[in-house]
């Protein structure tokens, strides 16, 4: 099992951050409890851009909401 290095709420979203398979990449998981998503970043992105990181999920899943 992959150790979790964040885990943390933006409004209704839980994101969860854990270490990946690969050298200097994690692994994010988000989940509002109607839609997931997971993707990959390196530990720079995550460490430097992490605003923009959440600012990018939460519109992501406010426009599946408006799509749907």
């Amino acid at each position: 099992m992959s150790k979790e290095v964040d885990s943390y709420k933006l409004g209704n979203i839980q994101v969860t951050i854990t270490e990946s398979d690969k050298p200097n990449k994690l692994h994010v998981d988000c989940n509002d409890g109607t839609y997931h998503s997971e993707f990959t970043v390196r530990r720079y992105e995550y460490d430097n851009y992490k605003r923009h990181m959440n600012q990018k999920i939460t519109t992501a899943y406010k426009n599946q909401y408006e799509n749907s």
